[in-house]
C-alpha cells in the first residue's frame, strides 16, 4: 500500500508547530482492498477509511469536478489510477499540498515549501474558485498564521474578490459559515480574519451589518480612531488579549452593530444605539446559527456596555438594578465575561489601549 501524510500535518511540521491530527492519502488502492486490509469506511461522498489501530483517516486519492453551485457541488472520482499529484492539485493552497512519504521524503509539486518560506498563502490552480468556502478558509489561515507573518498573495486575493462578487458565498450553509467564524475567533489574531474578508468584499456578503460600520463616523472626542468599524476591530483585539473565549470575542466584535442603523442625520452621534443594536444582533445570530450562549452575551454587551462604562457615576440602587437586569446574581460567570467585553470596549479606542477600567472593579465588588 502506498500511503502519504498530507495537508495540515505536513505544513505544521515544517513550520515547527504542534501537529494535532494527521491525515493520509492512499494511492493505488480500492475501497474493497482497504476493507480487506481491515480499514473501516466512513462517509459516502468519497472513500475515507479509519485505520484499525491508530484511528487516523486514510482517504483514497481522488479528483473532483464541479457539478453545481456551492461548497458541496462536486463529483469525486477515486480509483487506483489517480496519482498523488492529481490528489494534491485539488487542494486549496500550495502550503496545504505537500505530502510526506513514510521514509520522510517530501513530495511538493506546487511550490508549497517555497511559499512557507515566503510566508505566502497562495492558491494552487483556478479550481480554487469553484469552492466558495475557501474564501473563509484563507481568511482563517491568515488569522491563524498572522503571528508568523503570513499574508495572502495578491492574485489569490483578487480571485477571492471575484468569488465574493459572484454571489456564491450565499450558497454556503449557515453552519459552515459559523464553523469558520468560530475557528477564526479562537485564533491569536481574529481581527485579521475580518480584515481579509473586507479586503476581498466577502464581509459585505456574509456580515453586511458589520461591514457597513466602516463607513459610519463616531464623535472624535471619544473615538479618535475614527469610524465604528475600526473601533469594533480594536475592541476585538482588546478582547482577544483579555480572554480566549469565543463568546467574549464575538460579543466584542458585534457590540456596536446598532451604530449601523442610527439615523445618518444624527451622525457622528449614535443616540440609543444600544437598544437599536439588539434586534440586529439577534438577526445575525439567527442567520449564522450562532450558539445561544454567544448570542446571549452579545445581546447583553450591546445593551449594557455604556451603562457599565458609567458605573462610577451610578448610585448604588442603580447599580443594583443593572445587576438584576443582566442576571449577574444568578449567572456570575457570564457576568464576568460581560465585564471583560465592557473593558475591551473602553480600551478599544486610539490612545486608550492600556487605560485602567475601574468601573469593572467597582461592579465586580
Amino acid at each position: 500500500m502506498q500511503y502519504f501524510l498530507v495537508g495540515g500535518a505536513v505544513r505544521d511540521q515544517l513550520l515547527g508547530l504542534t501537529v494535532r491530527e494527521r491525515d493520509w492519502v492512499v494511492v493505488g488502492e480500492t475501497a474493497d482492498s482497504m476493507l480487506a486490509a481491515g480499514y473501516r469506511q466512513v462517509g459516502r461522498d468519497f472513500p475515507v477509511f479509519i485505520h484499525p489501530d491508530s484511528g487516523e483517516e486514510y482517504a483514497l486519492a481522488r479528483t473532483e469536478r464541479k457539478r453545481g453551485q456551492g461548497h458541496t457541488g462536486f463529483v469525486c472520482h477515486a480509483s487506483p489510477d489517480v496519482s498523488l499529484e492529481q490528489d494534491l492539485l485539488r487542494r486549496d493552497l500550495t502550503i496545504n499540498a505537500i505530502a510526506q512519504a513514510p521514509d520522510g521524503e517530501l513530495i511538493d509539486p506546487y511550490g508549497g515549501r517555497a511559499d512557507l518560506q515566503r510566508r505566502v498563502l497562495r492558491h494552487i490552480s483556478p479550481a480554487f474558485g469553484e469552492d466558495p468556502l475557501r474564501v473563509l478558509r484563507v481568511a482563517r489561515f491568515a488569522a491563524r498564521f498572522a503571528h508568523l507573518g503570513f499574508v495572502v498573495a495578491d492574485e489569490t486575493l483578487a480571485l477571492m474578490r471575484q468569488m465574493s462578487q459572484s454571489g456564491e458565498l450565499g450558497t454556503l450553509p449557515a453552519e459552515r459559515l459559523w464553523q469558520e467564524f468560530a475557528k477564526a475567533l479562537a485564533s491569536d489574531a481574529p481581527w485579521v480574519f475580518i480584515d481579509v474578508l473586507r479586503a476581498c468584499d466577502a464581509l459585505a456578503a456574509i456580515l453586511p451589518e458589520l461591514d457597513i460600520l466602516f463607513s459610519v463616523p463616531q464623535p472624535l472626542k471619544y473615538h479618535p480612531e475614527g469610524d465604528a468599524g475600526t473601533h469594533s476591530l480594536m475592541v476585538l483585539r482588546q478582547a482577544t488579549a483579555l480572554s480566549s473565549s469565543t463568546a467574549v470575542r464575538f460579543a466584542a466584535l458585534v457590540h456596536d452593530l446598532g451604530k449601523g442603523v442610527t439615523p445618518a442625520a444624527d451622525w457622528p452621534r449614535h443616540i440609543g444605539h444600544e437598544q437599536l443594536g439588539v434586534p440586529v444582533i439577534r438577526a445575525v445570530c439567527e442567520r449564522l446559527k450562532v450558539p445561544n450562549d454567544h448570542q446571549a452575551l452579545a445581546v447583553l454587551a450591546c445593551r449594557f456596555h455604556l451603562v457599565y462604562g458609567r458605573a462610577l457615576e451610578l448610585k448604588p440602587a442603580t447599580v443594583m438594578k443593572y445587576l438584576e437586569q443582566t442576571d449577574a446574581l444568578r449567572r456570575p460567570e457570564r457576568f464576568a465575561d460581560l465585564l471583560l467585553v465592557c473593558t475591551a470596549d473602553a480600551r478599544g479606542r486610539l490612545g486608550f489601549e492600556g487605560a485602567p477600567f475601574p468601573q469593572a472593579e467597582r461592579v465586580r465588588a
